[in-house]
């Protein structure tokens, strides 16, 4: 979107704004909330917050039969419901939440983990085949694959032969990584260590795919190998993390249905503390079972 049409979106909005600064009738539901409605108007020159919750929970339906209930439906998802519509095209405040939150994602897909959070953590940082974020989009075969240097330092840096081995990519949500992070790997790590289970040296990869835990899960000789890694963003949901957990993988032999997975790990998803405990659960029934994907659930 270049400067010329953001413009002419401004003054969409502009136009719709009586003098006094209030949203049109036309425009905000007459049963809305005096809070709601001032909100996600425009005041003079100043757009509003479209990523606070004021605007995400903004309903645009004119003469709801029961309102109560529409406000039940808009309070019960991040879905685009009970926006209403301007004949046959989306209310401007719609349009202009969904390019923002458009944005978001991109932004993310495209942001790079800083350095300085990798040194906080305590984490030692390995790099994958891709040499940057572009070839990281372009290339996803390269991102399956450790560089040379990576090998050394894993070899060199992590305990052999761990019963689980935790690994941290950024994937394609950095945001997903330094969101979840203070929230996920303290209570994992102590999860496995009240479960009696042998850790391995945790780490974290740069411009990582899914598969490359099975190169780190041979490379190692780990039983499991936990990788938790940054989602594809969706609309308006920049920090969701997955957990892919695997039982012996190989590089030559593994299918994705060996695979276990445990998606959508975020404050408004599946709470990261509630995951790690799930996650530990699971693994100890790899272990057990020596299985993982598919496997696991015909020996459950």
């Amino acid at each position: 979107m270049d400067n010329k049409q953001i413009e002419q979106l401004v003054e969409a909005v502009l136009k719709e704004i009586k003098k006094d600064g209030s949203v049109s009738k036309q425009n905000v539901n007459v049963e809305s909330s005096v809070s709601t409605a001032a909100a996600c108007s425009v005041s003079g020159e100043a757009l509003p917050d479209l990523t606070g919750d004021e605007c995400k929970n903004w309903i645009g339906l004119d003469h709801a039969k029961n309102f109560e209930t529409v406000k039940e439906i808009r309070k019960s998802t991040n879905a685009r419901v009970c926006v209403g519509h301007a004949g046959p095209r989306p209310r401007t405040n719609t349009l202009l939440r969904f390019l923002a939150d458009h944005s978001l994602s991109r932004d993310t897909v495209f942001k790079e983990v800083p350095e300085e959070w990798v040194k906080k953590t305590g984490l030692f940082m390995v790099q994958t085949k891709i040499q940057d974020k572009d070839e990281y989009l372009t290339r996803p075969d390269l991102g399956r694959r450790l560089n040379e240097e990576a090998i050394q330092t894993i070899k060199e840096k992590c305990k052999k032969n761990p019963q689980v081995q935790i690994v941290l990519s950024d994937g394609l949500s950095t945001d997903a990584l330094t969101m979840n992070y203070d929230e996920i790997l303290p209570p994992l790590l102590k999860g496995f260590e009240s479960a009696g289970i042998n850790v391995g040296t945790p780490f974290f990869v740069k411009y990582g795919r899914v598969k490359v835990e099975d190169e780190i899960g041979e490379l190692l000789d780990a039983d499991v190998i936990v990788l938790l890694i940054g989602e594809r963003p969706g609309l308006g949901q920049s920090e969701s993390m997955s957990s892919y957990m695997i039982y012996k993988p190989s590089v030559a032999t593994t299918v994705e249905s060996d695979r276990t997975v445990i998606s959508n790990i975020h404050r408004q998803g599946t709470p990261p503390v509630e995951a790690s405990a799930v996650i530990v659960d699971l693994v100890k029934k790899m272990l057990a079972n020596k299985a993982s994907g598919i496997k696991l659930s015909n020996n459950s």
